[in-house]
């Protein structure tokens, strides 16, 4: 199987590109590259990678293309892809709108955990698959995390806004954890370790047990503990709420990006 990237050097394609490279999911003169800025000696510390000079010239090349690129860019792709597996990265790129290539178009929702290999990239296909395309495109995601297929494309925007959205919100909520602490006195260094120690540390808890999360609140709450108590502040203060208008804004975000 040879893969192609578009967009091979930006965040989600590099990502890709070095994932399937040490997995060995790809051979590097298997692997095709494009980007902006040309060609580069070596990419991830291989050199007998391929670097197209445009999309076309990719796709030729390649079983499977790989759009890695901003939205906006798309339509001066003018991509030519009949015949080829094309997997889209892009946010608001309907999949209408990618099948004038001419491949079968899956579109893709990656997040930046993608570096460390633990993205969650949910999938929907814009085009009738074979079993052999599922499986290649379950194959090429398996290198940057896990994935599902979805059943319809406005879910995508759901997972731009959700699963997309990658460290953004606990990010956002460390920042508030922090500054708490540093506004009160706490050395900025004990005060970012603390925040570490509560969305990450805290957070492990719950890997590969996400749906007992409404009992580990349950359990806190019927504690009656210093914990109960924040839990419950939180909630007069809207907390849920705030998720919850964040997730319909970002997800009325990505339909305008269409």
């Amino acid at each position: 199987m040879r893969i192609g990237i578009i967009g091979a050097t930006g965040w989600l394609g590099s990502a890709l590109g070095k994932r399937l490279l040490e997995l060995g999911l790809v051979a590097a003169e298997d692997l095709v590259l494009l980007n902006r800025s040309g060609p580069r000696p070596d990419y991830h510390g291989h050199d007998r990678v391929s670097w197209a000079k445009d999309p076309s010239d990719l796709a030729r090349q390649v079983d499977v293309v790989v759009l890695s690129v901003r939205p906006q860019d798309w339509p001066a792709l003018d991509l030519r892809a009949e015949d080829r597996l094309v997997l889209s990265f892009m946010a608001g790129v309907r999949g209408e709108a990618l099948s004038v290539c001419g491949g079968r178009v899956v579109r893709v929702m990656p997040n930046a955990a993608a570096e460390i290999g633990q993205s969650y990239s949910p999938w929907w296909s814009a085009s009738e698959l074979s079993g052999a395309d599922r499986a290649t495109v379950t194959q090429v995601l398996s290198a940057i995390g896990a994935s599902d297929e979805l059943d319809s494309e406005d879910q995508i925007d759901l997972m731009t806004a959700l699963p997309g959205s990658g460290a953004a919100y606990p990010a956002l909520m460390a920042v508030a954890m922090a500054g708490f602490l540093r506004e009160r006195g706490v050395a900025e260094q004990i005060a970012w370790r603390s925040a570490e120690a509560a969305v990450c540390g805290g957070a492990q808890l719950l890997a590969g047990r996400i749906a007992e999360a409404p009992a580990m609140v349950a359990a806190y709450r019927d504690y009656r503990g210093v914990t109960a108590a924040g839990l419950e502040a939180a909630e007069e203060a809207g907390f849920s709420r705030a998720i919850l208008r964040a997730l319909e804004a970002a997800t009325e975000a990505a339909r305008k990006l269409g």
